[in-house]
């Protein structure tokens, strides 16, 4: 963490110095956190940490750099920060004050206005000079320092002071506003647990939700988070979900319910075996999402910061050229005159308003998006959303309830229903998909693990296993044709399943699954928001997935697809597409997980989603509702248009300053607001993009 951390440039200065370093591989400064993230070589040794914290130290001298896990305490330190800079800012101005009240033009007048300088401004003065020192010289701090020293050599005694004074109490609002922003921003993920009511032979004990291991049972009582993630085991209780999904109806929870820590028990007492230890669990995992976000930087943000960069040098010689230039040239002007136009040209020039506004108004997005149960992995995904016109979806578990149930048993012959369901039972005792459990579940007897032996999974196929020394195949018709076996085809609509024992044909197994609620309304919505064209990607047989593209009307349907012919789809979509068109995929199964990682934007189903699919996915979906999709586009357009109109807003802001400087019409007074109330306003305005219900 690095408390005291309020300057985008400062962010910029840190991030360059720190990447430089010998032993650093990545750095990432996230100024919306005040967050730094470092990648070490692996032979760096071990003193890393204290180098970097003397390379911040020397960079900007105010900024405190403590471990994450240290800076609970930062926001009390703000408030006894923020009130010493006060008393120190109103002694300074009583100095001032009194140097109205002394004889112009007499020494007792300029030792009152340089002592309230020095006391106003002593240490925006120091941090130029070091910088200076350090060869960092165009920043805030110079830009200042040499407009209100300069306004003492010509003579303006008071406005120098006066200057320094509104730009050092216009950095106290815009601290303010920037910490009111970060603050706002980690409300909506305030779902960290504190503790965890382990349950013991002695009794109950609290204890830290990182010292819990899987296997234990925690205690959760009504009104406190689940701190891991687990099974309930005994309990009956309504939780809510809304931190973790932005949906505010209350889920039912009984024994062998799942639940996810950041949930929140709402009436009965529960009793959950945990599953994940604490790093794994569900609420780490969203906070480091979310905290890091910032590490993977809009084409804006980028933009923005190399902007500043070359912008102030530039500024600083058109000063130079405007103070001495037309005194040179231009017979009769006053060389006072046009310094003190230049010095106006520089208070203008600080591009704050930029460096601190746009990282926020990204990262508030990204916050904003975590409220509705979005988490977006980093702002240049946020960008890219906007620039979405292919949707590509896969079938069972993203736009269908992966909710399977047997609907037909059509055994071979003079085969059994019973002896149909036992073997595919069997074959499937090992699958964890959502169909293997709807035909466990349809035989209702325990299956012997003992009895099966050679199970493998053929992905795109089935399984195969050895029953009681029967070999079982169980899959699609592919698997059939793969295995040369004769079967006889079932073309109703759903998944079927072909079982065969020993090489021969046993029968076949019709599975239904349900469309989920909102995703006909997902297909409108993502219509209406620009997108192009929508694909739908299934490995189920023709006539299913065919049926479910006419329900939603999807525009085109590939069906009995194997995971790498959903990348092939995904390479020919991506060659049909504008180079600047993006592309996404909505998927939620290991076997999707190639084609997430291909496309332009991967997007995952998180709740009922595989582990694998969220890690290799840009979005993830907590709620499992496609309709999100859309709603992820929503916010992202949001954002941009806050975003550009900061820009827009600056920069037209400080270019009509810039000219009435140099033109002798503003004066100082006006230079101050150009620059600090400009960028007050530009943060108060990034704080807009969280009111996500006015979208």
């Amino acid at each position: 963490m690095l408390n005291g951390l309020d300057c985008g440039n400062c962010a910029r200065k840190i991030e360059d110095g720190v990447a430089g370093m010998k032993g650093i591989e990545t750095c990432s400064v996230n100024f919306a956190t005040s967050t730094l993230t470092v990648t070490v070589e692996g032979n760096s040794g071990g003193n890393m940490s204290s180098e970097i914290t003397k390379k911040v130290n020397a960079i900007e001298p105010h900024i405190k750099v403590v471990p994450k896990e240290g800076a609970p305490g930062k926001e009390a330190e703000g408030d006894n920060s923020m009130q010493k800079t006060i008393a120190r800012l109103a002694f300074g101005t009583a100095l001032g004050a009194a140097g109205f009240l002394v004889p112009a033009g007499g020494i007792a007048e300029w030792l009152l206005f340089f002592l309230a300088y020095l006391i106003i401004g002593g240490d925006v003065v120091y941090r130029a000079f070091k910088n200076i020192l350090q060869g960092r010289v165009f920043d805030e701090h110079f830009l200042m320092t040499i407009a209100t020293v300069g306004a003492f050599i010509i003579g303006q005694y008071p406005e120098g002071v006066a200057v320094m004074l509104f730009y050092q109490i216009g950095e106290l609002f815009q601290g303010a506003a920037v910490n009111r922003s970060r603050k706002s921003i980690s409300e909506l993920m305030d779902i960290r647990p504190d503790y965890a009511n382990l349950k013991t032979a002695d009794g109950t004990v609290k204890v830290s939700p990182e010292t819990v291991a899987c296997g234990d049972v925690i205690i959760i009582r009504p009104g406190e988070k689940i701190p891991l993630d687990g099974k309930v085991v005994e309990g009956r209780s309504m939780v809510d979900t809304s931190a973790l999904t932005g949906e505010s109806v209350p889920r039912d929870i009984a024994p062998g319910k799942e639940v996810l820590s950041g949930f929140v028990n709402k009436n009965g007492v529960l009793e959950v075996e945990v599953e994940k230890e604490y790093h794994e669990s569900t609420v780490s995992k969203i906070l480091d999402l979310v905290q890091n976000a910032g590490s993977r930087k809009a084409k804006t943000e980028n933009f923005i910061t190399k902007f500043a960069k070359y912008y102030t040098p530039f500024v600083v010689i058109v000063a130079l050229l405007l103070a001495f230039v037309p005194p040179l040239i231009v017979p009769g002007v006053s060389l006072s005159d046009w310094v003190y136009r230049a010095l106006v040209f520089l208070v203008i020039s600080c591009p704050c308003a930029l460096v601190v506004s746009i990282p926020l108004g990204f990262f508030g997005g990204i916050g904003a998006a975590s409220k509705a149960g979005i988490l977006v992995k980093g702002s240049n995904y946020l960008e890219a959303l906007n620039d979405a016109k292919y949707a590509v979806f896969d079938k069972t578990g993203t736009l269908t309830k992966g909710e399977f149930a047997v609907v037909k048993l059509s055994p071979a012959g003079n085969g059994t229903e019973e002896k149909l369901l036992a073997y595919a039972a069997a074959a499937e005792y090992h699958s964890g998909h959502p169909i293997a459990e709807s035909i466990r579940e349809a035989y209702g007897k325990p299956v012997s693990p003992e009895d099966i032996n050679g199970y493998s999974e053929m992905p795109g196929y089935g399984v195969r296993a050895v029953v009681n020394g029967k070999s079982i195949l169980a899959g699609n018709a592919k698997l059939m044709k793969k295995e040369n076996i004769r079967y006889q085809e079932d073309d109703g609509v759903g998944t079927v399943i072909y079982v065969a024992a020993d090489g021969a044909f046993i029968g076949s197994i019709l599975i239904g699954d349900d469309l989920k609620e909102d995703a006909e309304q997902a297909i409108f919505s993502l219509k209406k928001a620009g997108i192009k064209k929508t694909v739908m990607l299934t490995g189920d047989a023709k006539e299913v997935g065919e049926a479910v593209g006419k329900a939603l009307a999807i525009d085109e349907v590939h069906a009995e697809l194997l995971p790498q012919h959903k990348v092939d789809l995904i390479e020919e979509l991506d060659k049909v597409k504008l180079p600047k068109e993006k592309l996404l995929f909505a998927g939620d199964g290991i076997n999707d997980t190639p084609v997430l990682a291909r496309a332009d934007i991967g997007i995952a189903m998180g709740g009922l989603g595989s582990d694998a699919a969220v890690e290799a996915a840009d979005i993830v979906i907590m709620t499992d509702q496609p309709s999100k999709i859309a709603e992820a586009i929503q916010i992202a357009k949001r954002t941009r248009t806050i975003v550009w109109q900061n820009i827009i807003f600056a920069l037209g802001v400080k270019g009509v300053f810039l000219i009435l400087g140099a033109f002798g019409i503003a004066t100082m007074w006006e230079a101050v607001f150009s620059d600090v109330g400009v960028t007050l306003l530009a943060v108060l305005n990034a704080m807009r993009v969280l009111n996500v219900e006015k979208m």
